[in-house]
């Protein structure tokens, strides 16, 4: 939804604004504090996962986390290649699963490094052979058990690998509307540099954070909360009592007809704001234009439709 205010003459008076729906229900953004809570959580898992790769393929790795975001499950898998390692995880006592994703090419290279073998030159984004899927299993193995101590309290439920999958359009790991909290990290390998991502089911850790003792100023909160509200656009809009007619009424209505209204002259208009009354107006002139005059607030005096 886009608004644009004008003034007299055409000229804007304020830029074009880009303004997102927001559903209360179903918040997809994280509070600031378990954002943080969250990050420090998963660059704890970086540190360990960059020091169990150089354990395992031999070669120097580092992890950085870059980004922490609560998202639903069909942007996370449409922001993903077409095709790359997705390996899901089953958590215990939940039916969605974890994801460990990273590129094949990535993975490939890891194995290349593990048995003593140099990669050099571009690596096909090719899919795991049983014996590459075994080598990897050990690997992610200890990732999960490296994310479990990382997130501690966070994420009580056991973490266990269950299968790979390398389309990430057809990856079912969750309801599409299902919302994740998605880490995304870059893992050096050598001179080999990924992106990775580990996408957890939020609700398997939002209740913990909300558990949590958070400082929150709150005369700050209702400050930036009544400024945001201050600047939604909204439909006010003057009504007069409304008319019941027969649907063979409307249906032979022609110009020059006249509907009566049931609203004496001297009944103020009914102000509404999306179908919400606001308050009563009586009818006045601004200049050359139609304009109302606010005669009372509807949490002061509630005006009764007239019969």
């Amino acid at each position: 939804m886009t608004v644009q205010e004008h003034v007299g003459g055409g000229v804007p008076a304020s830029p074009l604004r880009s303004i997102e729906l927001y559903d209360f229900r179903r918040p997809s953004t994280l509070a600031r504090e378990h954002s943080r809570v969250l990050e420090l959580a998963f660059e704890t898992f970086a540190r360990q996962w960059g020091t169990q790769l150089t354990s395992r393929v031999r070669a120097m790795a580092q992890v950085s986390c870059e980004q922490v975001i609560m998202t639903r499950y069909d942007d996370y898998a449409a922001s993903l290649p077409p095709t790359t390692a997705m390996v899901l995880c089953t958590i215990e006592g939940h039916q969605s699963k974890a994801v460990v994703q990273f590129p094949t090419s990535a993975g490939l290279s890891w194995i290349g490094s593990m048995l003593g073998g140099t990669v050099t030159g571009a690596v096909p984004e090719r899919q795991f052979t049983a014996v590459e899927q075994a080598l990897l299993g050990k690997v992610m193995e200890q990732a999960l058990e490296d994310l479990g101590y990382s997130l501690g309290a966070l994420l009580p439920a056991a973490l266990a690998v269950e299968k790979v999958h390398y389309n990430s359009q057809f990856a079912q790991a969750a309801p599409t509307a299902e919302l994740m909290i998605v880490a995304r990290f870059f893992i050096r390998v050598g001179e080999n540099l990924a992106p990775a991502t580990v996408a957890i089911p939020a609700d398997t850790i939002l209740p913990q954070l909300g558990g949590a003792a958070i400082a929150v100023n709150q005369a700050e909160s209702h400050a930036a909360l009544r400024s945001q509200l201050g600047e939604v656009p909204v439909t006010v809009g003057a009504r007069f009592a409304p008319v019941t007619i027969t649907p063979e009424r409307v249906l032979s209505l022609a110009v020059g007809d006249v509907l009566r209204l049931p609203h004496p002259q001297h009944r103020p208009l009914r102000l509404a704001v999306d179908g919400e009354p606001l308050a009563t107006a009586a009818v006045g002139r601004s200049g050359t234009r139609l304009a109302c005059i606010v005669v009372s607030t509807e949490e002061n005096t509630r005006v009764e439709n007239p019969a």
